[in-house]
């Protein structure tokens, strides 16, 4: 049991992160819009992962340059690409977020080599050069997405997908500042509050908490709850299996938010899509990690350090 408890672990963060993806298709299904959403997911995160810190003894570090560093991860970890996806996720099937997810590590690279953290690989080119062909697969036939969803959407999506690749980038570059992955997704879920909450309250898209209560607000809920349980296993995960074994996590991501697409929403797809989905987890093959490469803490699902 002690040996497989890591690939369960693997499993079931993997279910839980590709369960956000319905979650949010869901969230935004009755007229609840970007900055609102945003707001409550990383308010209930701060708190949860703040009593995380709590139990295990670490608490919180405010100094300028942490206060700092919350803030860009903030911006361009979760508040820039939560604007493109939850934008995109008002158009686009639960099921093509997902694959489209999976692209992260493959727009690493490029950012990578543009900040000087990695050597050019022909093998990380095939890699991206999958991720192109299957994103192709999407756009091009007419019958791989849905007849009334503009092909807009989908470089709307990737725009997040590019600003998660640029977060890991600058994790590696400029590093965490001595604090360890959780207290810094903890502070920039905070920060990442204050700067949503204004912006939900001009926008007039806040979201009343008292209710009454449908569909999108448990799972604006849920998929808060399961980030931050996901993210942690994720951590506990790093240092108990290491990160090559813990970065196999992509492929359960993406795998799981089809399944539950399909499961919970109902969605069907064409034959396209799942030629493009076989040919993005090739291309995630390629570009993972090399053995004795160091994993960097993202805050979003998925994605790893561009090495």
């Amino acid at each position: 049991m002690t040996r497989a408890l890591p690939l369960i672990v693997l499993i079931l963060s993997g279910a839980a992160w590709g369960a956000t993806q319905p979650l949010a298709k869901t969230a935004v299904s009755e007229g609840y819009r970007h900055f609102g959403i945003l707001f409550w997911q990383m308010g209930i995160g701060a708190v949860v992962l703040g009593l995380l810190c709590a139990l295990r003894g670490t608490g919180m570090r405010f100094t300028r340059r942490d206060v700092t560093l919350y803030g860009v991860l903030a911006l361009i970890g979760s508040v820039l690409p939560g604007i493109a996806s939850y934008s995109a996720a008002i158009h686009l099937p639960s099921g093509v977020l997902s694959i489209l997810l999976s692209s992260v590590p493959m727009l690493a690279f490029p950012i990578a080599l543009t900040f000087g953290l990695e050597r050019f690989r022909w093998r990380r080119l095939a890699g991206l050069s999958l991720g192109f062909t299957g994103i192709c697969l999407l756009i091009l036939p007419e019958a791989s997405l849905p007849a009334a969803v503009p092909i807009i959407w989908v470089f709307v999506a990737l725009i997040s997908s590019l600003f998660y690749a640029l977060e890991s980038s600058v994790v590696a570059r400029w590093g965490l500042g001595g604090l360890d992955p959780v207290q810094v997704l903890c502070g920039a879920s905070l920060v990442g509050a204050l700067i949503t909450l204004p912006l939900a309250l001009l926008s007039g898209q806040f979201i009343d908490p008292r209710g009454p209560w449908g569909a999108p607000d448990h799972a604006i809920i849920a998929s808060s709850l399961l980030h931050a349980a996901a993210y942690t296993s994720y951590v506990w995960l790093v240092g108990r299996a290491g990160p090559v074994f813990t970065v196999q996590i992509s492929y359960f991501v993406t795998l799981f938010g089809v399944t539950w697409a399909m499961l919970f929403l109902g969605e069907i797809y064409s034959s396209y899509f799942w030629a493009a989905l076989a040919v993005m987890l090739a291309g995630l093959a390629l570009v993972q990690p090399r053995p004795k490469a160091m994993l960097v803490p993202s805050l979003q699902p998925g994605h790893t350090e561009p090495s």
